[in-house]
């Protein structure tokens, strides 16, 4: 399958390892960090931003709090 949008980059040696070179246009529009998931979905290659753990969580306690689920059961 050819996209229109696709990018053609070089797979390159990267010490024992191979690498790609991702352009900064692409980085910026997923605004991938330092860290990336990788994983295989059937021939393809996904690279995602990785999660960080409990990240979103503030803001969940907030929204918690302002509709006062925020209490213990047991008081």
């Amino acid at each position: 399958m050819v996209r229109s949008n696709a990018v053609k980059s070089r797979i390159i040696k990267m010490g024992n390892s191979k690498g790609v070179r991702i352009p900064k246009p692409i980085l910026e529009q997923l605004a991938l960090g330092d860290e990336v998931e990788l994983s295989v979905r059937g021939d393809q290659l996904v690279i995602r931003p990785s999660q960080r753990p409990r990240s979103g969580w503030e803001e969940q306690f907030e929204r918690m709090a302002e509709r006062g689920d925020d209490r213990l059961w047991d008081e």
